[in-house]
C-alpha cells in the first residue's frame, strides 16, 4: 500500500515541524513518481521546474569529463533533498551533475515555484532549507578534499568511516573505481588497515575496530 504524501512529507527534514494545514498545501503542489533501477533522474546543465527528494531507493550522483569517464561525487539515501540548488531567485532549478538510479526508487516532485511563492516568500521554511543546501555544500567540500587532498588511504579511509554499508556492497574494483584509485591500490591499503589492527576483514567484509 502507497504511504500517502503528506506521511511521506513528515519523514523528509525539511519538512517534518510544519503543521496539518501547512503538510496539506504541500501536498497539494507535489507528486511521488517511482523510477526503475539505472534510469536516470536528470543529465548536468539541464533545468527543472522541480524541487526534488528522494523518498525511497539509492541515486548516484555524477559528473562526466571530456573524455567521457564518469566521475562518482557522492549517493543520495532515502528522505534527503537531491536539488543542487544554487539560487533562489530563478524558477527553474539548474542541474549540476547527473542523478542515477542504482535501485528502484520514489521521488517526491514539488513545484518549485508554488512552494517558493507559499513558503520561501514568506519566510516560512527559510532557514531549513539554508540547513539543506549546508548539508550538500559539505558534500562538496568532502569531494574536494578526496580529489584533491587525500592521498590513497585518506580516500579508503573516509569511505570506511562514512560509507561502510556501501563499501561493503560494492565489489572491490567498484569501491576503487568511486575512489579514483586503482583496485591494486586498494588492496593494498587494505592489507596495510588490517595489519596495523585498523580493520579486519570477515568473509569479505570489512569491519571497523579503531
Amino acid at each position: 500500500m502507497n504511504k500517502p504524501t503528506k506521511d511521506i512529507l513528515q519523514n523528509i527534514p525539511l519538512f517534518n515541524h510544519l503543521n496539518d494545514s501547512e503538510l496539506d498545501l504541500v501536498a497539494t503542489m507535489s507528486k511521488i513518481v517511482t523510477y526503475p533501477k539505472n534510469s536516470i533522474l536528470y543529465y548536468e546543465t539541464e533545468d527543472t521546474n522541480d524541487l526534488l527528494f528522494l523518498t525511497d531507493g539509492l541515486i548516484k550522483v555524477y559528473k562526466v569529463d571530456k573524455f567521457d569517464n564518469e566521475i562518482f561525487l557522492y549517493y543520495i539515501y532515502p528522505n534527503s533533498m537531491i536539488s543542487e540548488l544554487s539560487s533562489l531567485d530563478a524558477n527553474t532549478i539548474y542541474c549540476f551533475s547527473n542523478a542515477e538510479f542504482l535501485e528502484e526508487s520514489k521521488i517526491l516532485s514539488i513545484d518549485y515555484k508554488k512552494f517558493k511563492d507559499s513558503f520561501l516568500k514568506q519566510n516560512n521554511l527559510s532557514m531549513q532549507l539554508i540547513n539543506e543546501l549546508i548539508i550538500k555544500n559539505q558534500q562538496l567540500q568532502c569531494i574536494v578534499n578526496r580529489e584533491l587532498v587525500f592521498d590513497a588511504t585518506s580516500k579508503v579511509a573516509y569511505m570506511l568511516n562514512s560509507d561502510l554499508e556501501m563499501f561493503n556492497k560494492l565489489k572491490r574494483n567498484e569501491a576503487a573505481f568511486l575512489l579514483h584509485i586503482q583496485p591494486e591500490t586498494l588492496s593494498r591499503v587494505l592489507k596495510r588497515l588490517q595489519r596495523n589492527g585498523t580493520i579486519e576483514i570477515i568473509k569479505g567484509k570489512v569491519n571497523i575496530l579503531n
